[in-house]
């Protein structure tokens, strides 16, 4: 019997957490639920740092669920890395809109590092839909992806 149960949270690591908290609030609509310090004690034994520190925030995606959790290392100090899609462990969000033409001329505006502009899903589960990528200000990959109104069987497919 499998005893795991929902996903709670999705972690990021970022180098600034002042500066990524605003991109995801400002920029994506995300809402702070939580913002601490940390050093020691039981968060260094989970990380496997002794002398662990961090500033940290959780942040709510707009709707759902979903709880986005950054972490800016003060100790050790953070560490950089290529953050490119087909680096295995490499990872990435994906939120859902209903006008991703809207939200790509909003967040162009703003200056965002696209991979591209919304590409229109051709085949697939998920013909008809569009998506992109896009990078965070740590170069953490973004998908935003706009659904199909619905596929053959009457729903829905979320992701590309």
């Amino acid at each position: 019997m499998i005893d795991i149960g929902r996903v709670h949270h999705t972690g990021l690591t970022v180098r600034d957490l002042d500066r990524s908290v605003a991109f995801y609030r400002e920029l994506l609509g995300c809402s702070v639920a939580m913002e601490q310090d940390k050093t020691g004690g039981y968060l260094a034994a989970i990380v496997g740092y002794p002398e662990a520190s961090v500033r940290m925030a959780h942040l709510r995606a707009p709707a759902g669920e979903l709880v986005i959790e950054l972490f800016q290392y003060l100790d050790p100090v953070s560490i950089d890395t290529d953050l490119e899609p087909a680096k295995v462990g490499n990872a990435h969000l994906c939120f859902l809109l209903p006008d991703l033409d809207a939200t790509y001329a909003r967040l162009s505006a703003a200056g965002v590092d696209f991979f591209s502009p919304p590409i229109v899903i051709d085949t697939g589960a998920n013909a008809g839909g569009k998506g992109l990528y896009l990078r965070d200000p740590d170069g953490i990959t973004i998908e935003l992806f706009e659904p199909a109104p619905t596929t053959e069987a009457g729903r829905t497919i979320f992701g590309t």
